[in-house]
């Protein structure tokens, strides 16, 4: 029997020693794994810690990433970035293009100024014209009874008291237009009249010089000549042999092969004076002037006229 709990005993041990045997070698696997968890995570964890200071600068990243820069791809993108610039560059040119842009609105600011100029040369004829058209023409038949209205050193010569009305433009109707205003376009009746070689465009009454976009209403050139009258011209007695027509502001007298335009005769009295003209103050006067015409307000029967008046320089 002892024999017997002796084997017992003895296989009892044999079991506990394979046990043993079995589960020495897990625990130092185990160990070790924990061991290398540890350096492989403390390992990770610095080079995480030293990527975080470097900012992502490329050029603190490994050789790896420093390879990839140098790569001929990405190579070929950094001449992409630079035809991005070229983009830039295009983006200038279509800045150029709109500097051409710009240049072309110079240029048709040029054309502008072109046109100004024109209408700076308009108003350089429309100046000449109004010295034409505004040197009053002394009346040799009618001398004057009245002594001069005398002030700022300029005399002012009618033949009527002064009498003061509002100034009130005349409209001669649709097909009639002030100094100044533009067409684009003339009627089929316009023709063409040639002054000191300068072409003027006529319409019923009206007179045009050509602009690059149309067509600027300009004071009636002295010496042109229409065949036909206007309609509402009205007849004004320039003295007791002449007779002017008057339309609009200008004055037409009667000639071998129609009817000129001639300056306003002092004295002549008409009804209405056109738009573009305005009330200036001269001492205790008040006078329409139109272009450079003076017209002094009257009544003559009863209603309300206006006289051409002759302006001098007083020399005394």
């Amino acid at each position: 029997m002892k024999h017997i709990a002796f084997i017992k005993f003895s296989m009892h041990q044999m079991l506990i020693l394979l046990c043993l045997a079995l589960l020495l070698p897990l625990a130092d696997l185990s160990a070790q794994g924990k061991k290398g968890g540890e350096n492989r995570g403390g390992g990770q964890r610095q080079p995480a810690a030293q990527a975080r200071p470097s900012g992502g600068g490329a050029s603190n990243r490994p050789s790896g990433v420093s390879n990839n820069n140098n790569r001929p791809s990405p190579g070929n993108k950094q001449p992409a970035v630079n035809n991005s610039g070229n983009r830039n560059n295009n983006i200038n040119n279509s800045g150029n293009r709109n500097n051409n842009n710009g240049n072309k609105n110079i240029n048709s600011g040029n054309k502008n100024v072109n046109i100004n100029n024109s209408h700076n040369n308009n108003n350089i004829n429309v100046n000449i014209n109004n010295s034409h058209n505004t040197v009053v023409r002394r009346n040799p038949y009618h001398p004057y009874t009245r002594p001069p209205y005398v002030y700022g050193g300029r005399r002012y010569y009618s033949y009527h008291p002064y009498y003061y009305h509002p100034y009130h433009p005349y409209y001669w109707g649709p097909v009639w237009h002030p100094w100044g205003f533009f067409v684009a376009a003339l009627a089929t009746t316009a023709i063409i009249i040639s002054i000191e070689n300068q072409q003027y465009h006529y319409d019923q009454g009206v007179y045009y010089m050509q602009t690059s976009n149309g067509y600027t209403v300009v004071p009636a050139p002295i010496g042109a000549t229409i065949t036909t009258l206007p309609p509402q011209t009205q007849t004004v007695v320039v003295n007791q042999t002449t007779n002017n027509y008057y339309y609009g502001g200008t004055y037409y007298e009667k000639s071998g092969t129609g009817y000129t335009v001639v300056p306003p005769t002092a004295g002549t009295i008409v009804e209405n004076l056109p738009e573009g003209g305005k009330e200036v103050t001269v001492g205790g006067q008040k006078y329409v002037q139109v272009g450079e015409t003076y017209y002094q307000p009257i009544q003559k029967d009863g209603k309300n006229m206006y006289e051409v008046t002759e302006v001098e320089d007083d020399d005394n």
